[in-house]
């Protein structure tokens, strides 16, 4: 048995904090279902008015938080979204967009630094006289930060000219902001205005910001009363949600301003793992935490060290580290704000005597 463990395999993995616990217990709660639900209101309205649109409304999980986004803006099935190849919506949210909703993905290219290539998204538009063979396009989506590509910020000018875009075409523009806050914390910009040329956010409350269950989307009051019925479609009316709507306005209250920290100390990891003979990463390619609370670092295994990145990663799970296993040679780390400035040393000290450990066994 290990006598210390850091979990640094997602920022989901936090736990309620006292203040959130308390919260919880102590909070007014009535049917949501019914519109009554005054903590959960109390939510809705704060996360509305912190990201500059009219209204929001409390889900379950960023995943039906997308969905039910994407169906709002594409009422019509057989509609189309352009998504990045590489996104969330796409890769890991079981194609509910399309299995459900009977929305087309009309995928392109995501950059290294989680962008789409501006000309690229314009030439995936589908020409309006090609109607009777073409789906018909619709809605244009963002994930900022961009987890599969490390945690990357989308700037503000970057979202504003795919704004500008999907303006001159009719077309609506989701942000899957699940780490919205970490992209404005690393960017220095108010949330409120890097979100400024969307039509919907999703905001996830238990990333980086440290709450148990739950996010938020936000937009326009038509947009919302449309997503509401959505949402009681698809089972997310969940009556007393008031019980997890106050570890979301504490999560607001008093994490966000971590994040900033959980950048730091991720990029302090990163440069530590830089100087171990046999890992390959690149200290300067961390923007955030991916998060976050989230910081994500991707890392590598030299090719020729001999050994599998699944070897590495059950290695240190016996001295108490966990990251995410991707492929044979890549794991991901996320930091969050219950990971310390002596945890990130801890990881080190783990990392340099498995490796060490793993190459006297190999005879390397």
């Amino acid at each position: 048995m290990v006598s210390r463990k850091v979990d640094l395999r997602s920022d989901t993995v936090t736990k309620p904090t006292e203040s959130m616990r308390a919260a919880m217990a102590m909070a007014e709660v009535d049917d949501d279902v019914l519109g009554y639900d005054p903590t959960a209101l109390e939510l809705e309205e704060e996360m509305a008015k912190i990201m500059g649109k009219e209204e929001g409304l409390f889900v379950p999980s960023g995943t039906m938080g997308n969905l039910i986004s994407v169906l709002v803006h594409c009422e019509t099935r057989g509609s189309e979204v352009i998504v990045g190849d590489n996104s969330h919506i796409h890769i890991l949210e079981n194609g509910g967009i399309a299995t459900i909703g009977g929305v087309h993905p009309r995928t392109v290219k995501n950059k290294d630094d989680g962008t789409m290539d501006i000309d690229l998204i314009e030439a995936a538009i589908r020409n309006p006289k090609g109607q009777l063979f073409f789906p018909t396009t619709r809605l244009i989506c963002l994930e900022n930060t961009h987890a599969n590509s490390g945690g990357k910020c989308l700037s503000v000018e970057y979202i504003d000219e795919v704004g500008e875009l999907a303006k001159k075409y009719d077309l609506k523009l989701h942000i899957d902001g699940a780490r919205i806050f970490n992209a404005s914390i690393a960017l220095g910009v108010p949330v409120d205005r890097l979100v400024q040329a969307a039509d919907s956010i999703l905001v996830c409350l238990s990333k980086g910001l440290g709450a148990p269950v739950g996010s938020i989307i936000v937009g326009s009051k038509d947009f919302i009363a449309k997503a509401r019925r959505v949402r009681k479609t698809l089972g997310g009316g969940m009556r007393q949600i008031g019980i997890l709507c106050a570890a979301g306005l504490v999560a607001i209250k008093e994490n966000v301003q971590k994040l900033e920290a959980d950048h730091k100390k991720a990029k302090q990891l990163a440069s530590g793992l830089f100087q171990i003979k046999g890992l390959k990463i690149d200290p300067k390619s961390v923007e955030t935490n991916i998060f976050v609370i989230y910081y994500q670092i991707l890392f590598e295994i030299e090719d020729d060290y001999g050994i599998s990145m699944e070897t590495l990663c059950k290695s240190l799970e016996e001295r108490g580290i966990f990251v995410m296993l991707q492929t044979q040679t890549r794991a991901r780390i996320v930091f969050h704000h219950q990971i310390s400035t002596s945890d990130v040393q801890y990881i080190l000290s783990c990392f340099q005597q498995t490796l060490n450990g793993i190459k006297v066994v190999n005879g390397n």
